[in-house]
Parts: structure tokens; sequence; C-alpha cells
């Protein structure tokens, strides 16, 4: 097998090969480290988190140099030392700061302001400058707060104040952001790790290919069906898009369909994949932990709509394929060609699975998973591992892992700003007085709140933000509190497809050598039905929570999907055919009505709907009575 190599941004020469040799031992260091703990037993928090942190900085700072001179080496080495202190200092003095009660020393003061400092800085490599920008402007409301607009005006903290509850308390950079980060989160992307360099995308992409390649718009299919399996374990949808995406755009484009198109298909499929259980991004041992239900009760109630997602999706891209006339690309080798070759690389998902679903903890889990994989691998020698492909596989993990121990440590300070100020209630407050109680207006701003508040952030930082300050809102007017964090989580993950950021659509379009954004447009145009299925959460829970029964469920299950094809014809033209403006307008109706929580209403739309297939398909049979293609 080709052995992975590992990437380091905009450097060369002697320079790079120090770099990279330093960031082989720190990565590599990072993830046993992180093997130990999960393992063994979890260090006490703080120090955990500010082990995590440290070793997250002293990679960022030689992943992302400041510049390609060899003197920069010197000054990241610098950062990295000082990130390295100012973490060390609460890992080694924990006991006594809160001996102390967290009452700052003045020294403690600079460290604290320094670590800052050194937090937004890492931030601002790894994920450019709007996410640092935000946290700067929730720092600086802290301080000036007496001179706030409105409902945000507070009476101001102390630059003391401040420093200590950011640097030396759980609310702040080494809060629940990091804490996450440094248990769930890295283990899951060091399992992402191992099965992509063990073979895994190979895996999930031949099988697609296998699956849905032949069919008409096969490669974008294709596209859907890699992206949602790799998605499950990955917890990155920008990630999700580099890894897969690599594949699968170039196949679509060579089956015709346009840079722009490509690009969007992958980036609805690869945000999809936060959607789908198991893992969901590790959204959902988040959950877990917030709402204090059981992790298998949230998988659950997030299978169907995840999988009506994919669905939605799908049929898009399929009317999309067959509006064009665009063909499929045949695989080269069979479904059990690819079983017998790769098949082995799935046990240790379906170990982890069954290790969750048994009431582990995720951290077991997901370390008997690396195990499993490790040991299933090096049964056959295109998987296996020599010990430098190990190392560098450790390292990416640890690499990717620092990218989202990245925005969560600089989510940290928003945290931080919510439990300082109390604006999380604020805001609450202030939406149900805005929207005057009512339950509609409530959900679209507080969906417009998510799509804002996500924007550019990783799976689960995003989740942790919005739910801080939307949840509270929805609690407020009754809504049950598991689909009112599902509602939030999936319209925070949508971000990632919602122009202008659209970190998911950019990424895409890069790999695509397309326009950014008529890309991120795309992507949210082809999403648009996805976008209706969280309403569900609150005016259909049946479907959510399956209180129901069988029949009931079955019923509104087959009534979204027929809403699905509606919309996904109305909005590329296609039904049988293509549609001029009156059918594609007749759909919409069906199709909204079909997601409508009366029955009557539904029952209308369904007529429409079937109205409209059934004169569809006769109309098409006498233009041309040897054809006998579907939709």
């Amino acid at each position: 097998m080709s052995q992975p190599r590992l990437t380091i941004n905009y450097c060369q020469g002697l320079s790079l090969k120090v770099r990279r040799n330093l960031v082989l031992m720190v990565g590599a260091g990072m993830s046993l480290f992180h093997l130990y703990t999960s393992g063994v037993g979890l260090c006490p928090t703080p120090v955990q988190r500010s082990i995590h942190l440290a070793l997250t900085l002293v990679l960022v700072f030689f992943l992302y140099p400041a510049g390609q001179k060899s003197l920069s080496l010197a000054y990241d080495g610098l950062l990295a030392l000082l990130g390295a202190v100012g973490c060390g200092y609460i890992a080694i003095f924990h006991e006594d700061i809160a001996f102390r009660g967290g009452r700052p020393l003045g020294y403690e003061l600079i460290l604290g302001f320094m670590t800052m400092v050194l937090a937004l800085e890492a931030g601002r490599r790894v994920l450019g400058k709007i996410l640092p920008i935000l946290a700067i402007v929730f720092l600086l409301y802290c301080y000036f707060g007496q001179y706030a607009p409105w409902f945000f005006q507070h009476r101001g903290v102390s630059l003391n104040r401040l420093i200590q509850h950011m640097y030396l308390t759980h609310e702040g950079l080494f809060g629940v952001a990091i804490g996450v980060s440094s248990t769930y989160i890295f283990m899951f992307v060091l399992f992402g790790a191992f099965l992509s360099h063990g073979g895994g995308i190979r895996l999930f992409n031949n099988l697609a290919l296998a699956l849905t390649g032949k069919v008409s718009g096969g490669p974008a299919k294709v596209s859907v069906v890699a992206s949602g399996l790799m998605g499950t374990i990955n917890g990155s949808s920008v990630a999700n898009v580099a890894t897969t995406g690599a594949v699968t755009i170039p196949l679509m484009k060579e089956a015709g369909f346009q840079p722009e198109e490509a690009g969007a298909i992958e980036a609805c499929a690869s945000t999809g994949g936060q959607l789908m259980p198991p893992i969901m991004g590790a959204g959902a041992f988040i959950m877990s932990e917030f709402l204090g239900v059981p992790y298998l009760t949230i998988v659950i109630a997030a299978l169907i709509p995840s999988i009506l997602y994919f669905l939605s999706i799908f049929i898009a891209v399929h009317f999309m394929a067959k509006k064009r006339g665009l063909g499929g690309v045949a695989g080269t080798l069979t479904v059990k060609e690819i079983l017998l070759a790769d098949g082995h690389l799935a046990i240790p998902i379906f170990v982890m699975l069954g290790l969750l679903l048994s009431r582990y903890t995720p951290l077991k889990a997901a370390f008997y998973g690396i195990i499993a994989l490790g040991l299933v691998g090096s049964l056959k020698s295109q998987t296996r591992l020599n010990p430098k492909a190990l190392v560098v596989t450790l390292a990416e993990g640890a690499k990717g892992g620092a990218f989202t121990a990245s925005a969560c440590a600089v989510v940290g300070f928003l945290v931080g700003t919510f439990s300082l100020t109390g604006l999380g209630l604020s805001l609450s407050a202030h939406i149900i007085e805005l929207t005057k109680g009512m339950m509609g207006p409530t959900l679209f701003v507080s969906m417009l709140a998510c799509l804002v508040l996500g924007m550019g952030l990783p799976t689960t930082a995003n989740y942790i933000v919005t739910s801080t300050v939307i949840a509270p809102a929805l609690a407020k007017l009754g809504v049950i509190p598991l689909a009112a964090h599902l509602f939030i989580f999936y319209f925070g993950i949508l971000a990632d497809i919602t122009p202008p950021v659209c970190l998911a659509s950019i990424t895409a379009a890069g790999l695509a050598h397309g326009n950014a954004h008529k890309t991120g447009v795309k992507a949210f145009i082809l999403a648009t039905p996805a976008f209706i299925l969280p309403y569900l959460f609150i005016y259909s829970p049946e479907i959510l929570l399956l209180k129901g029964t069988v029949l009931e469920v079955t019923a509104l299950t087959a009534a979204i999907v027929a809403g699905l094809v509606a919309l996904g014809a109305a909005f590329n033209g296609y039904l049988a055919g293509p549609l001029g403006l009156g059918g594609r307008f007749l759909l919409l109706i069906a199709g909204g009505a079909l997601f409508v929580p009366t029955p009557k209403i539904r029952l209308l739309g369904l007529a429409i709907f079937s109205l409209i297939i059934v004169g569809r398909i006769v109309k098409k049979r006498k233009s041309d009575p040897l054809n006998s293609e579907g939709l």
C-alpha cells in the first residue's frame, strides 16, 4: 500500500524537514497520550485539558508556519514554548489554584493573557480570521459591557477578572469545549485517521462506486453514499470533503457535471455525514452529556431524519442527472471483490458500534476500535501499517485533533463570555420577546441564529455554541429537550453549506476548481428540502421519538419521502421529463403540503402529487412508447 505522508502548510527546504520531524514527534506523542488516558484512565480534568491544549499549540505553531524563512522556525518555536508553559502551569499547579478559589496571583495574570493571545493566534492560523475576530469582539464586550446598547448592556468586568475567568477556571479557555476535544473528539478523529490510512477511504469509495456508479448520475450518487459512510466516523464536514471529495469530485466532472455542481454535491453529502449516527461528528456524545439521556436514545432519534437528509440529496442528484442525460461510470470491481479485499476494515466499525450500544463509554469504544483496527489491518499487506506509516498515522490523527482543538479553544472565549455576562440567558429571553412567544417565528429566528453562529465552526464547537444560546429559548416554549437540541444541532451543521462562509462548499470548490460563491449557492439550493426536516423535530415528534405506532411512523415517513421527491423534482425541473413553470409550481405546493403536520393538508398534497405523477407518466408513454425508463 502507498504510505501516508504528513503535510505541513506553506513551508519548504531545511525548515520543512525540521518541522516535519518535530510534528512527527509531538503528534505521535499527543496521540499516544490520548490512547493511554482513554485506555487506562483520564487525568484529572484540569491536567487532561491543559496538556491537550499545550500539545495542540505546539503542533499548530509548527504545522502552520508564520512564513517560509528559516527565522520563522525560531519564532514559531518560541510561540510553541510559551504556549506549552502557559498551559503546563495549569497542569502542574491546578490544585494550588483550586485551594485559592481561583484567586489570581500577579504573574498568573501575565501567563493568562499570554496563553489567551497564543490560543487566538493558533486559531487564526488554523481557521482563518473570522472566529478569532469574533472571540476578540466577545472579550471586548466583557470589558466594555457598560457601553453596549439595548439588552446587551451589563456593568462590565475588569481586565483581571476577565483573565482569571478565561484562564484559571473551567468556564473559558479550559472549559467544556476543550474538555470535549480532549476526550471524545480526539479519539474519534484518531480512529478516522487509522481507518483512512489503512484503506478505509478506498473501501467506502469502491463500495459506493460498485453500488451506484453505473446508474444515471452515478458518480454523484457515489459521492452521496461514500461521504455518508465516511462522515459517520469523521468529526468535520470540511475534512470529509477533503478526503472523499478528492476521489468523487473528479469522477463527477468526468461524467459531465459542472465543477460547481460537483463541488456542491460533495459539500452537501459530506455535511450530512455529521448528522448520521452513530458518531454524528462526536455531537451525539456531547448531546448525551448535556441532556443527561442515554447515548442510544439520541442515536435512535437521529436515525430516520439523517436517512431522510441523504435521501433528499440523492433524489435531487437523480433528477439533476436525468434532466441533463448524464450517465454513470462503471466500477472495475464487484461488491464481492471489494469486500474480499478490504471488507475486514469494516469489522472495527461494528466493534466500536457494538461497544457503544453495550453502554461502554465513547472513550473506551474508540480506544478498542483503534486497537481492533490495528489488529484487523495487520491481516493483509495492503492494509498493514509499517512502523514508519504508524508514526505518520499517529501524527496525522493528532493534526486532525489539533484542528478541532484550536477551534474549541477559541470557542471557549465565547462560552466563557456567556457565563461571565449572562449573555446566553439574555439572548434567549429577547428571542422570545422579539417573536412574542409564538412557536413558528421563534423557530425561524432560532434557525437563522444557528446558521450564523455555526459558520466556520467544526461540528462539536458549533453545537456547544448554538445550544448555549438557543436551547433556553426553545425550552421556555415547552419544546421537548431532545427535539430542541436536534433542531439546533442540524441547523448549526447546515451552516457549513450556507453562504457566505459555507466552509464545506468552499473546500469542495477548491477541489473542483470551480467558483466558490457559485458552489455555495448551488449547495444551498440542492439542500433546500433538507432545511425543512429539523422543523419535524418540533411539529412531528412522533417520527423523532418514535412515540407513535408503527403504522403512524411509517405513514408519516412515507409522506415526507413523497414530499422530498416533489420538492426535488420542482427545484430541478424534472419528473419523467422536463417540467414547465406550472408543473414546478404545483409540485412545490404538493411538496410543502406533505410536510405540514395537519393530516388533511398532507392528504391534499399527496393527492396533487399523485395526479402529477400519473399525468407525467401517461404523457411520457404517449410521446415515447418504447422508452421504459422511470422517473
